[in-house]
């Protein structure tokens, strides 16, 4: 990847953490910290890995991907928004009355969302159901998951995986978003799964951890997961919570709730800092 298509990725990067802080303040609600870890990842996916159309958003040759970690649906919101799937504008009645933008992803409402999510561990679940039929009809579609680090404490979790690996499914790639927080405090001291590469090996998965936002590793990693064949692939993101709102960074706290007006232009602020000099350097 050259240094243009890097910063390109890292402008639209900040415009989804843009999309996720405008999301939260206008519902009050929601969870920004997990959001914003992870939002490196699905730029990527969505700008550069994915086959998708936003023109035809049930096209039947994408691929798939599930947020297991449903409750970071204001992360998938703004990715889906800024890649042209339904207006930005439309963010800002997140979890609004009436609104298609719910507190979790509906994907009988809202377009380019190919799994309804929010009971955490079900969504990988799906995952290995959507990859293992595209097996089955010998498809080449191909299927990615976000999870929580908090997440794989769910023994359905550890199920699932056990299934992908069982059927070979190496059309299958996992992410989790280890960013070492979950809404109770540190997931080593809450319920620790670490080491985590350790476990997702010895459940049958060719395993790699990757600096989280790091263009370069996420574009390595898909790309060993696209050469593995006979193993389903699994990428530890190492993360920061609350990644490029500096009083949000690293902070449970901020796992489920909104920023306050003072809150919310501070991070405004500091983010729409960030991609103006992102822009220049792009331009």
């Amino acid at each position: 990847m050259n240094e243009h298509e890097k910063n390109a990725l890292k402008v639209f990067a900040t415009k989804v953490r843009i999309g996720i802080i405008e999301s939260t303040y206008a519902a009050k609600c929601g969870h920004p910290g997990g959001s914003l870890s992870s939002a490196d990842l699905l730029t990527y996916l969505y700008c550069k890995e994915m086959k998708i159309d936003p023109e035809n958003p049930h096209w039947e040759e994408r691929d798939r991907f599930v947020l297991s970690k449903g409750h970071a649906a204001p992360l998938l919101y703004s990715t889906l928004a800024n890649r042209g799937f339904f207006p930005v504008e439309d963010l800002k009645t997140l979890r609004h009355i009436g609104s298609y933008l719910q507190g979790h992803p509906n994907m009988n409402e809202v377009p380019g969302v190919d799994m309804s999510t929010g009971s955490l561990g079900q969504g990988v679940s799906a995952a290995c159901g959507m990859a293992k039929g595209f097996q089955f009809q010998n498809k080449p579609n191909r299927v990615y998951a976000l999870l929580g680090d908090g997440e794989i404490e769910e023994g359905q979790v550890w199920e699932a995986l056990m299934f992908a690996a069982h059927y070979k499914l190496d059309n299958l790639c996992v992410f989790i978003d280890n960013n070492n927080l979950q809404i109770d405090g540190e997931i080593s001291k809450v319920m620790s799964p670490y080491p985590i590469d350790e476990k997702l090996r010895a459940f049958g998965f060719e395993t790699e951890v990757i600096d989280g936002h790091d263009f370069d590793a996420i574009e390595a990693a898909l790309a060993h997961a696209r050469e593995t064949k006979g193993k389903p692939y699994a990428v530890v993101m190492k993360t920061i919570k609350g990644k490029d709102v500096s009083y949000m960074e690293n902070q449970a706290a901020w796992h489920g709730k909104a920023p306050n007006q003072a809150e919310y232009e501070q991070a405004m602020k500091e983010l729409t800092a960030l991609l103006e000099a992102q822009e220049k350097q792009l331009s």
